[in-house]
């Protein structure tokens, strides 16, 4: 072969594998895997959640409470109870102890959530920034979908799911959402909790 021509087809062949790197997308090392899925565990009572609190045979303690900002509700007799972040069971456990300072046999209570409070934020570069209320869990796909989608100013591959933890320390959970969209990185398509913020920057 003459060496131009072989040196015009090396010439391609590194130009190919340059263009194709540099289009190649950054992979992201964050451990998705480790974040929670709130699907395969029971439910998690959340600020505004609405629960129906029955206690066998004592109908007067029969109370339908909303949970407030502070993670709390009100029982007549018990007072305060903290809800948000624990399971119907917790609470119901937590009020059966409590009432047994004022009822003589061990009561019977059932606790239930009548209205889910589900909210999440979806903020940035989409067609309609807002707050957003579920009866049911939404992945980040879902919520940006709610939001009508990255507006033509946004970079998806920088968008950042902020989440507070029970701690109370803020950690920023970066998602490629073009790769999402695409069907590549379907690990970062995670299951957004109540009170996360979406950021398409």
């Amino acid at each position: 072969m003459c060496p131009t021509v072989w040196f015009s087809y090396a010439l391609k062949a590194c130009l190919l594998v340059i263009g194709m790197t540099a289009c190649a997308p950054t992979v992201s090392r964050y451990p998705y895997a480790s974040e929670p899925d709130p699907r395969a565990r029971p439910y998690v009572i959340a600020v505004s959640d609405a629960l129906s609190i029955r206690v066998w045979g004592n109908a007067d303690l029969n109370t339908d409470a909303t949970v407030r900002p502070d993670g709390t509700i009100t029982m007549p007799l018990v007072g305060d109870i903290p809800a948000a972040g624990r399971t119907t069971a917790e609470v119901r456990q937590t009020i059966s102890q409590a009432l047994r300072a004022y009822v003589k046999d061990a009561p019977s209570v059932t606790v239930a959530v009548t209205h889910i409070g589900y909210r999440v934020a979806v903020v940035g570069n989409v067609s309609r920034p807002g707050v957003y209320e579920s009866q049911h869990y939404l992945t980040v796909s879902e919520a940006i979908v709610l939001a009508g989608g990255p507006s033509r100013f946004a970079s998806p591959d920088e968008t950042v799911i902020i989440r507070t933890g029970v701690n109370g320390q803020v950690r920023r959970i970066p998602i490629q959402y073009d790769q999402v969209e695409l069907g590549l990185r379907p690990d970062q398509d995670l299951v957004l909790l109540s009170g996360d913020r979406v950021y398409v920057p």
